[in-house]
Parts: C-alpha cells; sequence; structure tokens
C-alpha cells in the first residue's frame, strides 16, 4: 500500500491554475478533486457554519467530517462565504477574477439569481473556464428538475437494463456512479476549455447533465434502436452479442466473470475445458449459435466451472489465455497481489484523524504524475490564507466578516 502524503517531486500538469469549486456533492466536487490531483489550486467554497452535505454522508470521522469528505475533498483549501450577502457576492466576484476556472452544480438558474450568471463572470474575466453539471443540462423542459445519480441512473436508460430478466430494476453497482462518471466528463471538458483557452484566448462554459454520461456508455443501445426498434431488456449477468459472457459460480462458493466476445476467445474456453467438440460447424462455433443456444451454452460452462475452486479455475484458464476474473469484495481487493502492485490503495496519515486508506490517483502520468497532498480540509481553514493572503483584506475586514457571519 501506498503512501503518497509527501510533496510531488515532479512538477504537476496543473500546477498554476487555480479553480473555484463552488459545488455539492458529488459530481462537480470530483471534478474539482481529479483537477487537484494534477496539481491545480483547488479553493472549495462552502457555507459558513454548515459545510457541503458531503461532509455528513457517510462514515463519520474524528475530524467531524465523513470518510466521504475526506476522500473526496483530497488536495482542497475550504473557504467560507455567504453569497446571499451582499459583501459575500462582491467578494466571491473578487475571488472569481483570480481563478482559471469555476465548478457549480446548481439548479439551472440558480447562478443568475445570485448574479454570477455566465454573461456576468465573462465581463470579470473574459477568458474564465465555468464548468456546470446539473441533474438535465442548462437547456431542455427538464432543465429544473432536481436529480441525483439514482435518478440519472434510470432517465439515462442504465437501471432499465440491470437486472433479472422479469424482475424489477436494481440498482446498477454504485449508487453514485454517475456522479463519478459525469464527474470526469466534466473534468474532461475543464481540460479542453483550458487547451483551447490557451490556444485561442478563449473562455467558454462546460455544460454536463448527470445523465448523459450514463447514457453514452450504453454502448449500441441507441443505434439499434433507431435502425431496427428492438429495446433491450434486462439479462441478468448476461449481455447482448456475446455468450458465454457471464458470471458463474465455483465450487467453493466464489463468483467469477468471464468474457468471451470473439469465437476465438470461445475456442480457448472449449480447448481448457476438455471439450473441442463445442466449437464444431455443428455446435457452437460462431456468435450467432452461440447465442441461439445461449441457455445450453450458459449451463455447460456453468456445470464445469462449479467443478473447480476459484483458484484452480483462475490457474487453468489463464493458461489458456481464457479472459476471466475474481469477482472481488473489498476484503479480496484488500487482498489482492495485483492492486498492491499497482499501489490502487493509498494510506494517508491525517492528523487529526490518523490512518486513512484512500483510491489512488487515475490516470498515472510517467512523468508528471498526479498526488494527494491532503485530505478533506476543516470548515473554513484556509479563510486567512485565500481571504487575508490572495484577496489580501485586512485583520479588520476578516473580523468584520466573521461577525456578519459572511465567512
Amino acid at each position: 500500500m501506498n503512501d503518497t502524503s509527501h510533496a510531488p517531486e515532479q512538477p504537476l500538469p496543473l500546477q498554476g491554475y487555480r479553480v473555484l469549486d463552488m459545488a455539492t456533492m458529488v459530481a462537480a466536487p470530483y471534478c474539482a478533486s481529479i483537477l487537484g490531483e494534477f496539481g491545480a489550486e483547488v479553493i472549495k467554497l462552502e457555507i459558513p457554519g454548515i459545510g457541503d452535505p458531503w461532509r455528513r454522508f457517510g462514515t463519520m470521522t474524528a475530524t467531524g467530517s465523513t470518510l466521504n469528505w475526506l476522500n473526496e475533498a483530497r488536495n482542497k483549501k475550504s473557504i467560507t462565504l455567504d453569497l446571499r450577502k451582499p459583501e459575500g457576492n462582491a467578494l466571491v466576484k473578487r475571488l472569481i477574477e483570480k481563478c482559471d476556472v469555476v465548478i457549480e452544480n446548481f439548479r439551472p438558474g440558480t447562478f443568475e439569481k445570485w448574479g454570477l450568471g455566465p454573461a456576468v463572470l465573462k465581463k470579470l474575466k473574459p477568458d474564465l473556464i465555468f464548468v456546470r453539471v446539473s441533474a438535465y443540462g442548462q437547456d431542455g423542459p427538464y432543465r429544473d428538475r432536481p436529480g441525483y445519480a439514482r435518478v440519472a441512473h434510470g432517465f439515462g436508460g442504465l437501471t432499465y437494463l440491470a437486472g433479472e430478466p422479469g424482475r424489477p430494476p436494481v440498482v446498477p453497482g454504485s449508487t453514485s456512479l454517475a456522479d463519478y462518471i459525469t464527474g470526469t466528463y466534466a473534468a474532461i471538458g475543464a481540460l479542453m476549455a483550458l487547451i483551447a483557452r490557451n490556444r485561442y484566448g478563449i473562455g467558454q462554459a462546460v455544460d454536463v447533465g448527470l445523465y448523459e454520461g450514463i447514457f453514452r456508455m450504453l454502448d449500441e443501445t441507441a443505434s439499434v434502436y433507431a435502425k431496427t426498434g428492438e429495446v433491450r431488456e434486462r439479462m441478468g449477468a448476461d449481455t447482448v452479442n456475446a455468450v458465454p459472457h457471464s458470471h458463474y459460480e465455483t465450487k467453493d462458493g466464489r463468483w467469477v466473470a468471464l468474457a468471451c466476445s470473439s469465437d476465438k476467445m470461445f475456442e480457448r474456453l472449449a480447448t481448457v475445458m476438455g471439450q473441442p467438440e463445442l466449437v464444431r460447424a455443428d455446435r457452437f462455433a460462431t456468435v450467432a449459435q452461440r447465442e441461439a443456444g445461449r441457455s445450453e451454452v450458459n449451463r455447460i460452462v456453468a456445470d464445469w466451472m462449479r467443478t473447480m475452486t476459484l483458484d484452480d479455475l483462475m490457474a487453468r484458464c489463464i493458461e489458456g489465455d481464457v479472459p476471466i476474473g475474481p469477482i472481488n469484495s473489498i476484503a479480496d481487493i484488500f487482498a489482492d497481489e495485483h492492486i498492491k502492485a499497482r499501489g490502487n490503495l493509498v494510506e494517508m496519515h491525517d492528523q487529526r484523524e490518523g490512518k486513512v486508506v484512500v483510491p489512488n490517483v487515475l490516470p498515472r502520468l510517467s512523468e508528471t504524475p498526479g498526488t494527494i497532498q491532503s485530505l478533506g480540509p476543516d470548515l473554513g481553514q484556509h479563510n486567512d490564507e485565500i481571504f487575508g493572503g490572495l484577496l489580501e483584506l485586512s485583520a479588520d475586514e476578516l473580523r468584520h466578516l466573521r461577525e456578519q457571519k459572511i465567512i
């Protein structure tokens, strides 16, 4: 398990950029976290005395905030500011002028009501990158509706596909999947906009709806429906266009994921199984034949896999170059030698909480890798640094802002 809680030795690719994270849980703040991992200075703006709801969602720690917060607010500087008060609104405009990227995820129109819409921000800083994440995007008939990841999974079409045939749809893995996918797309958008700014000197807005990242990942579902009218239905662990391509139980009660997505892969599996007759021209040599005989193919494979323990099955399939892997619990992940070798888990040492293990930075860059410098900060921890240092407010001005509960 790696420990990266120290200053980076290499320069970071986003060093020198400043990001103002004005969002709340989860997608848009995750976008800011990605930028912060690669060197951007990320200032997290929160409501005085309350903070981001992410601080209270999940497993509480000695810091007064949850493990969710410590992990996802990594590398950020926390300031507090009440935008609804005139002095707070004026201050945030001064701060925006000193930033390269502003990120928000309120309902469309909220920033406009606060006098912080795109037209205003463009006057403040013409080359600003303004990242906007919302449930349904900034336009369209549903733009004003609230929404979270679970709703996005449903609206974007993923939940409809998750579950057993004829049974109710289920949660497709993590209930926050859409948040992380959308946050990643938002970060891509921010980076592309920064590249465009560097080339052409222009600022622009980045608009991402929470459901859109989910919909974009549904392979050929949309194209097939447009061409044939076919509506893909729930298939349990199976998938279209490939058989056997599912989950199977082992002799010792473990589960594996098998991916035979081509005729060549199935031929390898049949060889490992000691049943080469399965790939005869009159049996299951082609994808079309295996799809037609899906139930029988799955039964044959499942019966064979139940005769072996996970370790034995994995060893035989790997030797035969068959794509297979264990279905891991989080305990399995922590114990796995490959996870350890890749450094996918990082052990951080936080002065408040002690040891905290979090997922490592992605992607890995060979010359300018990202890093985790700190875990989620205390509420308003960096008020003096940002307001007193960056904005050059005096001690008396800071005292006044605190007395008026503006910061």
